[in-house]
């Protein structure tokens, strides 16, 4: 070391002596305080992500239908009705979790559901829909996750509650739960249908 470095590092050694308080406070300040953000970061709920969309219109997009559908889903089919959309893919485990509620609401009648398929091969995506039942009005094909990106999706399952207008009123991370489509989904469709 120098001599200004040996004179510093004395001079912190004479403060610490001087008041050994300060030496143990410091520490502590910071300790408390790290534990003070953790348990704040830790009482959040992760799927609550606020979204920049809500409230806005949907994107504007167009995409080509799977194969053996005849129709494929744009932002002009979301426009005129209140409808659910949910971003889906065969490989996603949380979409297999909630699918059985998207089929539920299909058989009811109660809301429609557009699909957009995510980064999926069509012919898996197929058969995932043979095995496990249809339950969309309409479903685009995203290939390159393009679309799926210009609606802010983070990964699937997401779903979007859309108002007549074409804006997005709800944003659900993650898979939809029993709770959250009766607590949270539900409410929203029939205020929006008044």
């Amino acid at each position: 070391m120098n001599t200004q470095q040996e004179i510093g590092a004395k001079d912190m050694r004479e403060d610490s002596v001087k008041n050994p308080r300060l030496g143990f406070l410091v520490p502590v300040i910071i300790f408390v305080g790290l534990v003070m953000l953790l348990g704040i970061g830790l009482t959040r709920d992760p799927r609550i992500v606020p979204s920049p969309l809500i409230g806005r219109e949907i994107p504007e997009f167009e995409l080509p239908p799977l194969p053996g559908r005849n129709d494929g889903l744009s932002s002009g089919d979301l426009k005129g009705e209140v409808s659910l959309v949910n971003v889906f893919a065969s490989w996603c485990t949380a979409c297999r979790y909630e699918h059985p509620l998207f089929m539920d609401l299909h058989k009811r009648g109660v809301v429609p559901v557009h699909g957009i398929n995510y980064k999926d091969a069509p012919e898996d995506a197929k058969a995932w829909l043979a095995a496990l039942g249809d339950p969309y009005t309409r479903i685009g094909a995203d290939r390159s996750g393009r679309v799926s990106i210009e609606w802010g999706v983070y990964g699937v399952p997401e779903t979007f509650l859309v108002d007549r207008e074409g804006r997005i009123v709800f944003k659900q991370i993650g898979a939809v739960t029993a709770e959250i489509l009766e607590a949270e989904i539900l409410p929203l469709v029939s205020k929006l249908r008044q």
